[in-house]
């Protein structure tokens, strides 16, 4: 690993003990700068080292090797290491280098638990962290998912960690979450990685939302739609693998780098296109882009009646599928995309209602999801057979039910009925299996139902985020932990910017006891989203369990949701010994929300080790018919009383008993 005439520097004794964060820096192109620029290379170099030798020494690092122009510096505290990488970077990025000898260093950081041989650090902390700096460019710092996780709350002022998507280093097994420090004035557009390779060979493109031409604000639901209904298609044809909506809607009325969007949604190719619509006329341009040539593989414009909307669609889906797949015959492409566009419509108008609806649907609030059935119910008044209508009016009026905004049994009746009717429409239809598999787990309790469901979307559309999230949401709530982790896996490798998906990742690694994945999944989804409901108390339950009480009190004070915060509070304070603090936090979580939230009230129960008071809030859940209670068989906060004789009669009850 190390270049045969490194020089040990320092007694390894005086280097931090277990677990420590590794700082590996190496200069870019440095034999080519001594073969053309000596001399200045002589005087160069020794600055470089000052430079360096500094930065690391102020932060607390030890230099324990050098090597040629590589240094090799180990840190007790993952924040401190970061800290001199940025440190480093700024003092070479502004020094007056010699004429011909201007110096990009690349730099890596990991932690992890090291072995110590004679006298020296051996092990794959340092295999990973020499294999993450093979992979920087010059100027550029590289660094790992679990050196990044300890860092996300104690960065640098103005510094932040930019997610650069999974990636194969050389010779280690499994797909590695590479993040690179940004500063303002440090250079932050580079290459793509060195030595790496995304992690899936497939063709794979991310569908951009389309711009809005159009002098009419309204229109936007169109272009989105638009946008949305061409992603669902490609979704659906085998061989190629699409990001999710959430990830590609993240960069919606941003300026489009387009090297920098394909690396963050971790894709090869680009769909982008701009919408102009007057009245019942549609102008449409698209384009191709191949992203990491900036070329453009394709492109069309179409001016169109709104009547033939759905002919431009397919068109378009076809001639992306032919340049993504070369190999296939123009006639079996055209095959495929028929077959992907099951459950739509033939009539505009009504098409223009279920856009509208899914615009709405998408903003998650009660005022917008109540506008949302009722576009889904213009739309059906019109065709009264339109399967994906059915299907959204059942996903929304779901929402409704799921968060008492409607009385439950009513909602989730008139969502089971429109799921069952999109299916009869179209059997063929994933989104109509996903949400009648939704009514049949969270209220039915049909678990058997429930299954084959989210197995059939699963079938019709493998590289959906939706049914994919569903599927793994409901198996780890059947206990299948190891299966629910890795649907989750796999969705935040389609979706990579989503943040409920990240979030629940998490949530079911910390059932699972992956506590590093867990809290890795968590500072991701914060890095995403810092206002994301109930991340930081997961994070928090996270941090508990890996024995840090302090770490979790002060995530459970960021909480956004006023229930989790208390939630949260109330159980880290009874974990570190303040007991007033806790039965205060609990107090006014039951005065405040006990009547509409009992489930979450079981958990800090049970969570305290209190069996009776957690079974009693448990039957009043059951008694509710709670669609929460469905969580009890994951639920981490529930472990505590799992062995009391009465969880396995409430676990029969439910329909969860092995």
């Amino acid at each position: 690993m190390f270049p045969s005439n490194a020089i040990r520097e320092v007694d390894i004794a005086r280097a931090p003990d277990g677990e420590a964060t590794f700082l590996f820096t190496d200069i870019e192109g440095s034999t080519r700068l001594w073969e053309t620029h000596a001399d200045a290379m002589r005087v160069a170099l020794a600055r470089h080292d000052a430079l360096l030798r500094q930065s690391i020494g102020e932060l607390g690092g030890h230099i324990f090797k050098t090597g040629g122009d590589s240094f090799y510096a180990v840190f007790s505290s993952a924040p401190d290491a970061l800290a001199a990488a940025l440190a480093s970077q700024k003092s070479l990025h502004r020094e007056p280098w010699p004429s011909g000898a201007s110096i990009k260093v690349r730099m890596a950081l990991n932690t992890g638990t090291p072995e110590l041989r004679d006298g020296d650090f051996f092990g794959v902390p340092l295999n990973r962290v020499a294999r993450l700096m093979a992979a920087a460019h010059g100027g550029q710092t590289l660094l790992s998912e679990a050196t990044g996780s300890l860092c996300h709350d104690a960065l640098p002022p103005g510094a932040t960690l930019k997610p650069l998507g999974e990636h194969a280093l050389k010779d280690i097994p499994e797909p590695t979450p590479v993040f690179q420090l940004c500063y303002p004035g440090l250079p932050d557009e580079f290459p793509p990685l060195r030595t790496t390779e995304t992690v899936d060979s497939t063709p794979s493109i991310a569908v951009l939302p389309f711009a809005n031409l159009s002098r009419d604000e309204e229109n936007e639901y169109f272009a989105d739609g638009l946008s949305e209904e061409l992603l669902n298609v490609l979704a659906r044809i085998r061989g190629v693998r699409v990001a999710s909506r959430t990830s590609a809607w993240s960069f919606k009325g941003k300026d489009i780098v387009i090297r920098s969007v394909a690396r963050e949604l971790n894709v090869a190719h680009l769909l982008m296109g701009t919408i102009r619509k007057a009245g019942k006329r549609v102008r449409i341009a698209v384009q191709l882009v191949h992203a990491m040539k900036d070329t453009t593989l394709w492109s069309n414009h179409y001016d169109r009646e709104i009547d033939d909307i759905f002919a431009v669609q397919d068109d378009i889906a076809q001639a992306v599928v032919v340049e993504l797949r070369q190999a296939l015959l123009g006639a079996q492409v055209k095959a495929e995309v028929t077959a992907a566009v099951v459950g739509r419509t033939a009539s505009p108008e009504a098409y223009t209602f279920y856009l509208q609806g899914q615009f709405f649907r998408d903003q998650l609030n009660r005022e917008a999801t109540v506008r949302a059935v009722e576009c889904y119910e213009e739309a059906l008044k019109l065709d009264p057979e339109y399967a994906l209508a059915w299907a959204g009016l059942s996903r929304a009026t779901s929402d409704l039910a799921g968060q008492n905004w409607v009385p439950r049994n009513e909602g989730y009746e008139k969502a089971r009925s429109a799921a069952q009717r999109a299916i009869t429409f179209e059997p063929m239809l994933p989104e109509a299996h996903v949400a009648l598999g939704w009514v049949q787990g969270w209220y039915d309790w049909n678990w058997k139902a429930a299954e084959s469901k989210f197995q059939r979307a699963l079938e019709l559309a493998p590289g959906s985020t939706l049914a994919i999230n569903g599927a793994a949401t409901f198996f780890g709530n059947l206990g299948k932990l190891d299966e629910a982790v890795g649907l989750f896996r796999r969705a935040v490798g389609l979706d990579p910017l989503n943040v409920p998906v990240n979030r629940n990742l998490g949530l079911y690694c910390l059932a699972a006891g992956a506590l590093q994945e867990a809290e890795a999944a968590l500072y991701r989804t914060l890095q995403l989203s810092t206002q994301s409901g109930m991340t930081y108390c997961w994070r928090g339950l996270t941090r508990l369990a890996l024995g840090r009480p302090d770490e979790a009190l002060a995530d459970m004070e960021k909480e956004v949701s006023d229930i989790f915060r208390l939630v949260g509070i109330a159980i880290v304070q009874h974990a570190r010994g303040e007991h007033e603090a806790s039965e205060a936090a609990l107090a006014t979580l039951i005065k405040e929300y006990g009547a509409d939230s009992p489930y979450q009230v079981a958990e800090v129960y049970g969570a305290r080790g209190d069996a009776d008071r957690a079974f009693e809030w448990l039957e009043k859940t059951y008694a509710d018919h709670d669609p929460g209670l469905s969580y009890m068989k994951m639920d981490p906060n529930l472990q505590q009383i799992r062995g009391d004789p009465r969880w396995l009669p409430l676990l029969a009850k439910m329909g969860l008993a092995d």
